[in-house]
């Protein structure tokens, strides 16, 4: 293991002035479902013709961390009983969780999801049964306890993938060929790499389609601020055209860095409850599978990652990403669940550690003294809480001219200095 203090005794010290900061708003588009219940009741509608009576459903819920879902699934779960249906959920997850029934099961609870708060029993397994394959021969699976179920229903977020580009990225499609499939089946996709995630991610989706008693999948689409901009009941006549009709919504609402270019990126958090990928490389620009089109924002310099979220659990994924990280990072980090996570999707370089300092304020420093020819109290530097919460953020006052440029960047405070106490850095960055 990593000893828990690693010394760097370079000219200079790795400590040098920082310029002061600003709290900055990005503004963002930030429409949302004003009621989730009466949104869910209306969609529900598109499906009154299918007798329910007596009728078990299988309802799949993934791993990610999506604020609204949990009144999304119980508002569901609610209009299914209604309709005369027995639901019960199943974590639609691959390797997630540590890749075991127990962890699957804990992951939901982790995030509000149980019997008593969702109103219907959570049943979890890694069981799997073949529902056909792929041209190439690569088998296509589904959950076992679903395929006994009468239908099945997925729930999923549509947004962005963070590691490949193609018409169905994370979202309804991906839900079926990889959570529904289990850890035995997202090996077998993850196998032939993201290069060609393009095209096996529908050809399997279709498959379970054709094999599978399919009734629905809820999408959900999220603003800049994680509520909920859309939420949409489909079916499977039209489903891959609203799966891909759901993802060009996402990507006009995602949260991205407004900034012209950034030396240092500092995160103050990364977890899979905040992107599949730990942080987002829609944000970032870097994504583990070394797949082009992460251009969504500002050229970065040196990224830094400070601590991991609660919820992960100790999963890291996406840190190989970093440049700089603390040993804060390392001493939560639970190597296993890391490389199940890693291994299972073939993104070697997310699992690689970055360098690691003893402090935030070495982190910075080192991450500062990685930008060729920038001076400590010169460098532009942001700050934010995670790649997903990105409404306000902290900006040196070495980019006031890009803020002052920009629309949609307001700054709301006076310039601060950068407070460290023996080293960690304080404040919080305030959402609100």
């Amino acid at each position: 293991m990593l000893p828990s203090s690693i010394p760097i005794p370079i000219p200079g010290g790795l400590r040098g002035p920082l310029p002061k900061f600003v709290s900055v708003a990005q503004n963002f588009p930030l429409e949302a479902v004003p009621d989730i219940d009466a949104a869910i009741a209306a969609e529900f509608a598109k499906f009154k013709h299918v007798d329910l009576t007596g009728k078990s459903v299988a309802v799949g819920v993934g791993s990610r961390g999506i604020h609204r879902q949990p009144p999304v699934v119980r508002a569901v779960i609610r209009e299914l009983k209604a309709a005369g249906a027995i639901p019960f959920i199943i974590p639609a997850m691959g390797s997630h969780g540590g890749g075991n029934a127990k962890g699957q099961e804990a992951v939901l609870a982790g995030y509000g999801m149980t019997e008593e708060t969702m109103g219907a029993p959570v049943r979890a397994s890694m069981d799997v049964v073949q529902l056909g394959q792929l041209e190439n021969g690569t088998p296509v699976y589904c959950d076992k306890l679903a395929s006994q179920a009468d239908y099945i229903v997925v729930c999923n977020r549509v947004k962005p993938h963070t590691s490949f580009r193609a018409d169905h990225e994370s979202g309804l499609a991906k839900m079926l060929a990889i959570g529904m499939s289990k850890h035995e089946g997202a090996t077998a996709l993850h196998f032939h790499g993201f290069k060609h995630f393009h095209h096996l991610i529908p050809e399997a989706a279709g498959v379970f389609l054709k094999n599978a008693k399919f009734l629905f999948g809820v999408g959900m689409v999220e603003n800049a601020r994680e509520d909920l901009r859309h939420v949409e009941l489909v079916g499977p006549d039209d489903f891959f055209a609203r799966d891909a009709a759901l993802l060009k919504l996402a990507k006009d609402n995602i949260p991205r860095l407004l900034f012209e270019e950034i030396d240092l990126l500092i995160i103050d958090e990364i977890g899979k409850n905040i992107s599949g990928a730990g942080l987002d490389p829609n944000v970032t620009g870097r994504a583990g599978s070394r797949m082009p089109g992460f251009s969504m924002g500002p050229p970065i310099g040196r990224i830094v990652v400070r601590d991991l979220t609660a919820v992960t659990e100790g999963n890291a994924t996406g840190i190989g990403m970093a440049d700089v990280t603390t040993q804060r990072v390392a001493g939560k980090m639970d190597w296993t669940k890391t490389y199940v996570n890693m291994v299972t999707a073939g993104a070697l370089d997310g699992g690689k550690m970055p360098i690691v300092a003893d402090t935030d304020q070495d982190a910075i420093g080192i991450g500062i003294r990685g930008c060729p020819g920038v001076a400590s109290d010169q460098a532009r530097i942001v700050r934010i809480r995670n790649t997903l919460e990105m409404t306000r953020v902290w900006a040196s006052e070495t980019m006031i001219d890009q803020i002052e440029a920009n629309p949609r960047l307001q700054i709301l405070s006076d310039p601060f200095e950068c407070v460290f106490d023996d080293g960690a850095l304080l404040g919080t960055i305030d959402l609100d």
